[in-house]
């Protein structure tokens, strides 16, 4: 996400100096616009990864081999069923929507499956990453465009100390900003990224569409953990099928 940042600030750049060449003012001024945001969005991503700028661009990021242990223990599945009813019973539940949910269009069927979480009196709220998604703000416009209320989203450091006292941490989608690794192994290439302690919560299901790894290429310790159980298949038929698991209950 920091690279794609800067890339489009580059592009800004690269009209900017368009606009010179051809003496067009409405190119001068629009390409330095776009690459000033651009540059100051990719500083504030770097900052939210704990990152430098030189450090993203040219560390071994998503290298895999070196620095990265063995994470023990095995990823144990769950069916929707079984699921849904964790979930309906729970007091507080937490939903951490990652790019997964973006690619699945999922946003609909996530508030949807809130809205029955509520009705049965449960405490639900959303947990943002800085970087979820392909840019700052990308879950806030997915969830803002199924109508969730915004006094329901939540950043990091908001919600990171609701972990301990949370019943189920649904993650659908997300993977790198959910990783203990971050916090656990100074060898691994993320380590001192901000996470999400989605693995304090007293159970965590994870919505994937296989046990492939994250955007950065590192294992994730969080799919391994003795309270995470994998929910398999895309995310907006799993969250479907949550639904339907609540509906019968």
């Amino acid at each position: 996400p920091v690279v794609i940042s800067l890339f489009n600030a580059l592009t800004g750049l690269a009209v900017a100096f368009e606009g010179f060449v051809l003496n067009n003012a409405a190119m001068i001024i629009a390409g330095t616009v776009v690459g000033s945001a651009g540059t100051l969005l990719t500083q504030l991503m770097a900052k939210a990864m704990n990152r430098s700028l030189a450090n993203v661009l040219f560390s071994k990021f998503g290298a895999g081999g070196g620095g990265e242990e063995a994470v023990a223990g095995t990823m144990k599945p769950i069916d929707a069923n079984d699921a849904g009813i964790m979930m309906a019973f729970a007091e507080r539940v937490i939903i951490i929507p990652g790019y997964g949910m973006a690619v699945a269009q999922a946003q609909h069927k996530i508030w949807e499956l809130t809205e029955l979480l509520l009705k049965r009196g449960v405490n639900v709220k959303f947990a943002i990453h800085p970087v979820a998604g392909r840019m700052p703000g990308h879950m806030n416009v997915l969830l803002a465009e199924a109508n969730v209320p915004y006094d329901m989203l939540f950043d990091l450091d908001e919600i990171n100390a609701d972990f301990q006292q949370t019943d189920v941490a649904l993650v659908i989608g997300a993977n790198d900003v959910v990783n203990p690794s971050a916090r656990s192994n100074p060898d691994s290439p993320i380590y001192g990224m901000p996470i999400l302690n989605a693995d304090q919560a007293h159970n965590c299901i994870c919505i994937k569409r296989g046990q492939g790894k994250g955007f950065s290429g590192v294992e994730n310790a969080l799919f391994y953990g003795d309270k995470t159980r994998m929910l398999y298949g895309d995310g907006q038929a799993m969250a479907a099928e949550l639904i339907t698991a609540i509906k019968q209950l």
